[in-house]
C-alpha cells in the first residue's frame, strides 16, 4: 500500500487540481443520470400513447426485443471467457429488467404516469436510506420522499389498488436492477453485460407479449413506435446509467432517481397534455432541490465507489 505523503509535505495549491478530475468525473456521470431520466420519461410517455394499439405486454416486448437487438448488433458481445458467476450476475440483471419494465407498464394501464413514477421510485429511494454510509444522504431521501407525496396528490387512495401494486413492485425491482447494473457494468467491459441481460429479459417477456397481442406486434407503425419506445426507454437510458453507476455510489444514484417524478410530469405535459398544479409544481421543486443536495454531496466527495455491500 502507497504511504500517504504528509500534510506538511504537500502544497495547498496541489490540492485543486487533483481534487479537480474527480469533481469532473462525478458531474459528468451526474449528467448521464440526468440524460437517462429524461430519455426513459419521454419514451415512457411514448409508450403510453402505443398502448391502445399493442397493449401493456407487448409495449414491453417490442421495447426489449428491440432494444437486444439494438445492442447485439452495436456491442458484439463476446461470450467466452466468463465465469459462472458473471453470467449469474447477467441473467439475475435481465431478469429485474424484465420485471421492472413489466410490472411498470401494466401499472401505467391502470393508474396515470405521474404517480406510477412517483410510487416506483420509492424503490430507489428505499435504497438510497440501505446504502448510504452517510447521514446528510438520509435528509435528501426524506426531502425527496417529501416531493413524491406531494406528487402524488397527497396520498394514493383514489387510484386502482391493482395499478398501485404494480407500480411498488416495479419500484423494488428499479432497486434490483440499480445493485446489479453496478455488479454488471463491474464484471463485463462496455455495455457488452448489458446487451446479454436485455437478451434474457426479451427472451423472458416474448411468450407474454405474443399470446396477448398477436399479429398486432407485427404491424409496421407499432414496430416503428416500438422501435422508437425500445431507444428512448432502454438503449441510451441503461447504457448512460451502467457507465455512470462505475463512477457513482449507488445510494447517490438512487437518490438522483427521485428526479423521474419531475421529468415524467414534464414528459406528461408536453406529450400527453397533462397540466401542472400549483402542488405538483412544489413537489417537483422539492424533488430538484433533493438532487441537487445529493449532487453536491457526492461532488465534495473522495473517489466515488459504489458499497462494498452491493458489491459483486
Amino acid at each position: 500500500m502507497t504511504t500517504p505523503t504528509p500534510v506538511s509535505e504537500t502544497p495547498l495549491t496541489q490540492a485543486a487540481p487533483a481534487d479537480a478530475p474527480h469533481r469532473r468525473r462525478s458531474l459528468g456521470s451526474i449528467g448521464l443520470v440526468l440524460s437517462a431520466g429524461i430519455s426513459v420519461q419521454f419514451g415512457g410517455a411514448l409508450a403510453a400513447s402505443l398502448m391502445p394499439r399493442a397493449g401493456a405486454s407487448g409495449v414491453v416486448t417490442l421495447r426489449l426485443v428491440a432494444a437486444a437487438l439494438v445492442l447485439l448488433v452495436v456491442c458484439r458481445p463476446r461470450l467466452r471467457g466468463y465465469t459462472r458467476a458473471d453470467w449469474g450476475t447477467v441473467v439475475v440483471f435481465g431478469i429485474t429488467m424484465a420485471g421492472m419494465n413489466g410490472l411498470f407498464y401494466q401499472s401505467i394501464d391502470r393508474i396515470p404516469l405521474g404517480p406510477a413514477v412517483a410510487l416506483e421510485v420509492l424503490g430507489p429511494l428505499a435504497l438510497s436510506v440501505v446504502a448510504s454510509r452517510r447521514a446528510v444522504n438520509l435528509v435528501w431521501a426524506a426531502l425527496a420522499l417529501g416531493g413524491v407525496f406531494l406528487l402524488s396528490g397527497g396520498g394514493f387512495g383514489g387510484l386502482d389498488p391493482v395499478g398501485v401494486l404494480f407500480a411498488l413492485g416495479a419500484g423494488a425491482m428499479w432497486a434490483a436492477y440499480i445493485v446489479f447494473s453496478a455488479r454488471t457494468g463491474r464484471r463485463f467491459p462496455q455495455a457488452d453485460g448489458l446487451a446479454l441481460a436485455m437478451v434474457v429479459a426479451a427472451l423472458l417477456f416474448l411468450p407474454l407479449g405474443i399470446a396477448e397481442s398477436g399479429a398486432k406486434l407485427l404491424e409496421p407503425t407499432t414496430i416503428a413506435l416500438g422501435s422508437a419506445v425500445a431507444v428512448l426507454s432502454s438503449v441510451l437510458p441503461y447504457t448512460l446509467e451502467l457507465v455512470a453507476l462505475r463512477r457513482l455510489p449507488a445510494s447517490t444514484f438512487a437518490i438522483l432517481m427521485s428526479l423521474e417524478p419531475a421529468i415524467a410530469a414534464t414528459a406528461g405535459f408536453l406529450i400527453l397534455n397533462q397540466a401542472l398544479s400549483l402542488t405538483e409544481a412544489a413537489a417537483i421543486a422539492l424533488v430538484i432541490a433533493a438532487s441537487m443536495g445529493a449532487v453536491r454531496t457526492q461532488v465534495g466527495r473522495g473517489k466515488a465507489k459504489v458499497p462494498d455491500s452491493l458489491g459483486s
